[in-house]
């Protein structure tokens, strides 16, 4: 009778790291990041050496100190004799606001160009088409030229508003003036406010929120969940009876009606923009500048999305349009409720990337005169200050950390539009 045995155990040798393929892997990978970091360590010590070398040495402290220069479009206070951290402070707060606005803007035309370049009409279709490849083909920064040459060139100057017969006029009502200098348009305002919250204190990071704009925000985010409970009781009932209730209408009192008695309580008003002197005063005030970035940033990111949102839709199966359609549904129903909402798992992957592309692209807002990070910190304080290095890395870990935050949130989305396997 014969017994099995396991064979004996290999002893470990040193040639196994090259020659066994259970070790080669892992000894591939530690010397290439044992030559990474060698690398790594060599340029920084170069860097340094040099450094010392010039009598620089890396110091963080310009930051406190005066930066001397105005900052033309801010949503914060500000004056030339705060602090550069300060002036980098709202430099970011100017990039964030040109990166949500054009992705707002790229999006909603994206979309729309997107669908419409499927269109089934010759001539809407080949439009589109035209749009596309007129716009993703020329570089961005030429696009943020064009368009701050239009801003600066075609609306009329303030005083051409002024006199009994002015050669311009408000639009939207006498409400907003668009000139040569920006757009000025009505602000809210509110005769029984509810103050201000001031947070950091006199630190260079202080700002100050505004308790109306947090009791709207609250009174929204409990209407609209108000709103989708109507809604998921409405699918509910659907399931078990085979019939929807008609809830448009409660959806839409449970969203405007608490807002809107929310703005009678503040006393919400506008207030617009009137001409005094050589200038506008009053209302919301729109640089020419960060209107041609924001348009140009939305329309060359636009093309980009339709495109996406085109190559989405074509991948659902042509059946599930006609599927959809024997049932009853008519076009736009099929598109708002069987294949957009397949189309997002397709479509959601590559529209981070122009996000991304977007909040980066916003940098070129230097030719143009806009103050965002690249203006400010990389800009005047890295001139001013002879901390070239030290910017540079600053701009670098700002713009680094914005582009991880929108990554996370998309993919934090995207997950949640995937499909559930049961």
């Amino acid at each position: 009778m014969t017994t099995l045995t396991d064979p004996p155990r290999e002893s470990f040798r040193l040639s196994m790291l090259l020659y066994d393929t259970r070790y080669r892997s892992i000894t591939i990978q530690v010397v290439a990041l044992i030559g990474v970091l060698t690398l790594v360590g060599f340029l920084i010590n170069n860097a340094l050496t040099n450094l010392d070398a010039l009598g620089k040495e890396i110091d963080f402290g310009f930051l406190t100190e005066t930066a001397g220069y105005d900052i033309n479009q801010r949503l914060l206070d500000y004056n030339s004799q705060d602090s550069h951290l300060r002036a980098a402070f709202l430099g970011v707060l100017n990039t964030l606001l040109v990166a949500v606005m054009g992705c707002v803007l790229a999006t909603i035309l994206g979309v729309l160009i997107g669908v419409a370049r499927l269109s089934k009409n010759w001539l809407v279709g080949r439009l589109m088409t035209f749009y596309v490849e007129f716009f993703r083909n020329i570089p961005v920064l030429l696009w943020i030229i064009l368009a701050m040459a239009i801003m600066i060139e075609i609306p009329p100057a303030p005083n051409a508003f002024r006199g009994e017969d002015p050669a311009a006029s408000m639009v939207l009502f006498d409400s907003v003036a668009i000139t040569n200098r920006g757009v000025y348009a009505p602000e809210p305002l509110f005769s029984r406010s509810l103050g201000d919250v001031h947070l950091l204190g006199n630190s260079p990071l202080r700002f100050d929120v505004s308790l109306d704009l947090i009791a709207i925000v609250i009174v929204l985010v409990a209407s609209f969940w108000a709103s989708a409970q109507i809604k998921h009781r409405a699918e509910r009932l659907q399931e078990k009876t085979g019939r929807r209730p008609t809830t448009w209408y409660l959806r839409l009192g449970v969203v405007v009606l608490p807002i809107l008695a929310l703005l009678i309580a503040l006393g919400f008003h506008l207030g617009y923009p009137e001409l005094k002197g050589f200038n506008f005063r009053g209302g919301t005030y729109m640089r020419n500048s960060l209107i041609a970035l924001w348009l140009a940033l939305s329309l060359y990111t636009a093309a980009f999305i339709a495109e996406i949102v085109r190559a989405g839709i074509m991948a659902i199966n042509k059946g599930q349009s006609e599927a959809a359609a024997a049932l009853g549904l008519r076009p736009k129903r099929v598109m708002n409720l069987v294949i957009l909402p397949q189309a997002l798992r397709v479509i959601i992957p590559p529209l981070i990337s122009q996000y991304l592309n977007l909040t980066k692209n916003s940098s070129l807002a230097i030719a143009v005169g806009y103050m965002d990070i690249t203006g400010t910190l990389m800009g005047i304080t890295l001139n001013q200050t002879g901390r070239e290095l030290e910017s540079v890395m600053l701009g670098m870990l700002i713009y680094l950390v914005i582009s991880l935050i929108v990554s996370s949130f998309m993919n934090w989305y995207n997950n949640r539009m995937q499909l559930v396997e049961r």
